[in-house]
């Protein structure tokens, strides 16, 4: 769980926030009317977040690449001339 606080007593607490969350391995959310605004995290935790969404991204393209490949004779010139990459299946088709 990831300790929260108000922007304004953020600006205040910046120097021990960086520390909490560098030495103390914590996360910090940074709200502003309650909502969360921006999260504080080490340089350890964002590598981990950016090697995820790398991940993620090469999944997608397998994803798109497959899809565009299996295209009906009908549509995939359509595809192939306008780069749509996904197609609708009927309800309960998957």
């Amino acid at each position: 769980m990831a300790y929260e606080i108000p922007v304004t007593q953020a600006r205040a607490e910046l120097a021990d926030l960086i520390n909490r969350v560098v030495y103390g391995a914590e996360r910090v959310v940074v709200t502003r009317h309650g909502k969360p605004l921006v999260a504080l995290v080490s340089a350890a935790d964002l590598e981990r977040l950016e090697k995820l969404d790398a991940v993620g991204d090469e999944r997608v393209i397998r994803s798109v690449s497959g899809v565009h490949g299996s295209a009906p004779a009908s549509a995939s010139g359509e595809r192939q001339r306008f780069g749509i990459a996904a197609e609708h299946r009927g309800p309960g088709v998957s």
